[in-house]
């Protein structure tokens, strides 16, 4: 496998994609390996990286089954449910915190048991 080619920022030519890129034009990578990459310089420290994706190659974004929207539905609602107090806390628990901020800080909590 040779080195990938290289673009400066804002260079590079047509044909090729980020992956937030090929996700606004609602296409993925689809398997293909990454055909190049563009490098930001920076001061004092290494350039910011991006990969590039060839667009011709892209595929179709998959679209969302209802099982698949089941799924993450109920992924979400797992991150909402303390460990510890086991409540629908009504947000994500922060991943800081492990439990919800009522349960995390009881001295300043109004909740009563």
């Amino acid at each position: 496998m040779g080195a990938l080619p290289v673009y400066r920022w804002r260079l590079a030519p047509d044909g090729y994609a980020t992956r937030r890129q090929l996700r606004a034009r609602g296409l993925r990578p689809g398997g293909q390996d990454v055909a190049a990459q563009l490098e930001r310089p920076r001061r004092r420290r290494g350039p910011l990286v991006a990969y590039l994706y060839r667009i011709e190659d892209a595929k179709p974004v998959r679209p969302m089954t209802p099982a698949r929207w089941a799924a993450l539905d109920k992924a979400n609602r797992a991150r909402r449910i303390c460990p510890q107090c086991r409540r629908d806390a009504g947000y994500v628990i922060p991943t800081s915190l492990g439990t919800c901020v009522p349960c995390a800080s009881p001295s300043t909590s109004s909740r009563s048991a």
